[in-house]
């Protein structure tokens, strides 16, 4: 009887849904001029002084020559540390608190463990601080992965206590013009974890979906990652994946969050690229950081033959190796279709500051695998 409950649940989080929820505008190019620092809180005037002084930071990164120089100030990945690290917003009702103070005043934080985003900075903050009363003293937060982004960035993240380690998930940040934070998607994994159950669902809902012909695409080779990324989803999708898979390094490992075990090399990862291109699915990116080494960016499932407006949104996490500019970590995690879901809201009552119903022992999953 568990084992059926378990996979309804899986079934029916998987399957697409009619979102009512606040659509926030699209940026799908996340570039913004990172010259001036406009907000005034303590936050950002402590990454102004960092910036003042970029030219010796280990927190700049060398990009070539983009018209600024060769250097690049790696904005959202300084403010994000910071309010993680030394703030802990993730952690504490004051950390909450210096969170909203760095957002912009109409932000928008899209949890998708909620069945609607939080709008504005005293919503925001309320929501952090009731999460962080609720996962009670000495809960952690570790960031395992963070993309080197200036106008936009995103990180891969694991709930610890003492010495266990449960939920993991990953978030997306971007900024506004005056630095503020204006936008976050953040995604925990689903505790159960359908696998090959999602590829039969999807086909299933996309039976009748009609194959259209590959897409026209100019064959080229970026390095950057997030152009790596964009080119592989924008250009190449349902075109070619012997031209997608040259990008990838013969020791990729890939997690994705609807299986248990991760995959590794190209073989598997070509295995599973296949299996989900198919008529009548199309991964629709929405927003991008402007990370060089690393990269986040947003995207949306969209289902032929699904009621209109369903769709599955989720976060990607790319690596590249700086040397051979190939991919060599991915982190995929898709939305629950019920918010909050049923599993993952009873393991935060039962195991609050882990988040799962089996923590594992802290440090025992490499880079947070």
């Amino acid at each position: 009887v568990m084992i059926s409950s378990l996979i309804f649940c899986a079934i029916v989080a998987s399957r697409p849904v009619i979102s009512l929820a606040f659509v926030p505008p699209i940026s799908t190019n996340a570039v913004v001029d990172r010259s001036t620092v406009a907000c005034d809180n303590g936050i950002l005037d402590s990454v102004r002084s960092i910036f003042d002084n970029e030219s010796t930071s280990s927190e700049s990164t060398t990009l070539g020559n983009d018209g600024r120089g060769d250097k690049k100030f790696l904005m959202a990945r300084s403010i994000l540390l910071s309010l993680i690290n030394d703030e802990g917003c993730f952690r504490t009702a004051e950390g909450a608190r210096k969170f909203a103070d760095s957002c912009a005043p109409a932000v928008v934080y899209e949890d998708c463990f909620e069945p609607q985003p939080i709008v504005g900075r005293e919503s925001v903050a309320t929501h952090l601080a009731n999460r962080a009363a609720a996962r009670g003293d000495g809960a952690g937060f570790r960031v395992d992965r963070i993309s080197d982004g200036s106008a936009a960035c995103g990180f891969a993240w694991t709930w610890t206590s003492d010495d266990l380690e449960g939920l993991r998930g990953t978030t997306f940040v971007e900024l506004n013009e005056a630095n503020q934070i204006a936008y976050v998607r953040e995604i925990p994994e689903p505790l159960f974890k359908p696998g090959d159950l999602i590829l039969d669902l999807l086909k299933a809902v996309t039976a009748d979906a009609t194959p259209r012909p590959p897409p026209d695409y100019t064959p080229r080779t970026p390095k950057k990652a997030n152009e790596i990324a964009k080119y592989l989803f924008n250009d190449v999708q349902g075109a070619d994946s012997e031209e997608g898979m040259r990008f990838f390094d013969e020791s990729i490992v890939y997690r994705d969050f609807n299986f248990e075990e991760v995959m590794r090399g190209k073989p598997e990862v070509k295995k599973f690229i296949d299996d989900f291109s198919f008529p009548g699915i199309t991964f629709v990116t929405q927003r991008f950081d402007d990370g060089t080494a690393s990269t986040c960016f947003t995207w949306e499932i969209v289902l032929e033959g699904a009621p209109e407006g369903s769709t599955i949104k989720g976060i990607s996490f790319y690596e590249v190796d700086p040397v051979t500019g190939l991919i060599t970590y991915v982190r995929d995690v898709p939305e629950s279709g019920i918010k909050p879901p049923p599993l993952g809201k009873l393991a935060r009552q039962f195991r609050p500051a882990l988040g799962v119903f089996w923590p594992v022992a802290l440090g025992s999953r490499e880079g947070g695998l």
